[in-house]
């Protein structure tokens, strides 16, 4: 692909990659992965705007191409914000769309809480704003999920056997349904299992989507929601771990927001059904003509 620069921001604790894709005259627009411990896509859709604005990925320290500190000192909520500010400021980003995907959302939305200026628009992919919320909504899905399955899962649950291929199988059966629900799967989504900083996952979420033990277990920004300022946008799928019930209703909380369904996904979009993804996306962005 044509336009793209690549480089390593130095931050608080090691370095992380960057990627800018495109060179369009429009405000750029910030990627944040989900995770924790993922990583940004190779094959993001949206880096088919580039022609517009800028495209800016960055892999979160720990993750990907960046840099990976084993101190767990370092996988706290607020000191991933500040990273995210410095990435802001060594790319001179004073003015910026942000969308953050998954974990990427609590990322955004405890940066937000800080009333920063120069956020043009922001956009809540798959949102996970109430730890203990998300944990309830899996939890609903999984009772819809064969008994045996359901019993492996509780099994080693129990007898702190998450390692275990027995619980990883039960999970990829959980995530052919409610993360990516291409069959096969295209190789970047088990690309992007496989490569997942568990350290940095079961420290700050947990065992599983269902089981949220780690330091996020009480994220809560729903409140945070009620002051936002900037136009928003929210959007999952259908089938998603991010439920449309659950989205809705953050969407509510914002003033000046829209609430969007992707029919035909689950919690990845971008693969499941990346042209209307990206058309959402671009359509939100060129309304705010910027």
């Amino acid at each position: 692909m044509d336009d793209v620069t690549e480089g390593f921001i130095s931050v608080n604790g090691g370095n992380v990659w960057y990627r800018i894709t495109g060179n369009g005259r429009g405000t750029p627009l910030l990627l944040l992965h989900g995770g924790p411990g993922g990583k940004s896509s190779d094959r993001d859709p949206l880096r088919s705007l580039g022609q517009e604005r800028p495209i800016i990925q960055y892999d979160q320290l720990g993750c990907g191409n960046s840099g990976h500190p084993r101190n767990t000192e370092l996988w706290t909520v607020e000191r991933y914000v500040e990273e995210l500010e410095q990435v802001r400021k060594a790319l001179e980003l004073e003015e910026v769309h942000i969308l953050g995907h998954s974990w990427g959302t609590m990322l955004l939305a405890a940066f937000l809480s800080k009333q920063p200026k120069g956020v043009k628009s922001v956009i809540f992919s798959g949102p996970a704003l109430q730890a203990r919320r998300w944990e309830r909504d899996q939890r609903n899905h999984l009772k819809k999920m064969p008994l045996e399955l359901q019993a492996a899962i509780e099994k080693n649950e129990l007898q702190k056997t998450t390692d275990s291929p027995e619980y990883q199988s039960a999970m990829y059966g959980f995530y052919h349904r409610h993360l990516c629900r291409l069959d096969p799967w295209p190789p970047e989504v088990s690309e992007e299992l496989e490569n997942m900083n568990q350290q940095i996952y079961n420290f700050m979420w947990g065992a599983s989507e269902f089981t949220v033990t780690g330091t996020l277990q009480d994220y809560d920004a729903a409140e945070w929601l009620r002051e936002l300022k900037m136009p928003a946008l929210f959007t999952c799928g259908r089938y998603d771990e991010a439920t449309p019930e659950a989205t809705a209703y953050y969407a509510s909380l914002v003033r000046d927001s829209q609430f969007h369904v992707f029919e035909n996904s689950s919690h990845m979009p971008s693969v499941e059904e990346p042209e209307a993804y990206t058309k959402k996306i671009q359509e939100f962005l060129n309304y705010e003509k910027t």
